[in-house]
């Protein structure tokens, strides 16, 4: 795979969004949050994200670091992406691949991520 465009949102779909991703990129993270969601990630440049529809029906969520902007849907409740910056400082997005459209997450190969130990 290469950098593809994709569309995806939250369960009851207040929330959608598009994105080019590359998900042979994925990672899992063992951090208390995202085991505990099951999420598999792929992160895009902000500009490569759109928001298309929920801005007003997300809520946030900051632990840790206070640094990733966890959204989630105040109606159904799925993270389906945050908001936070790459270690240089650019503006990233982490996708949760579980809400992408027409993705099967378990037919990748995410790389496992220290998220516990960061």
């Amino acid at each position: 795979m290469a950098v593809a465009h994709y569309g995806g949102g939250c369960q009851c779909g207040a929330v959608s969004f598009e994105a080019d991703a590359d998900l042979d990129q994925t990672i899992i993270c063992n951090c208390s949050r995202c085991q505990r969601l099951g999420s598999v990630l792929a992160f895009t440049a902000r500009e490569a994200f759109n928001l298309k529809s929920g801005e007003g029906n997300l809520s946030e969520y900051l632990f840790n670091n206070r640094k990733v902007h966890h959204l989630f849907c105040k109606t159904c409740g799925i993270q389906s992406f945050a908001y936070g910056e790459k270690p240089d400082g650019s503006s990233m997005v982490a996708i949760n691949v579980n809400c992408l459209d027409g993705v099967n997450p378990r037919d990748l190969t995410p790389h496992a991520y220290d998220g516990a130990s960061a």
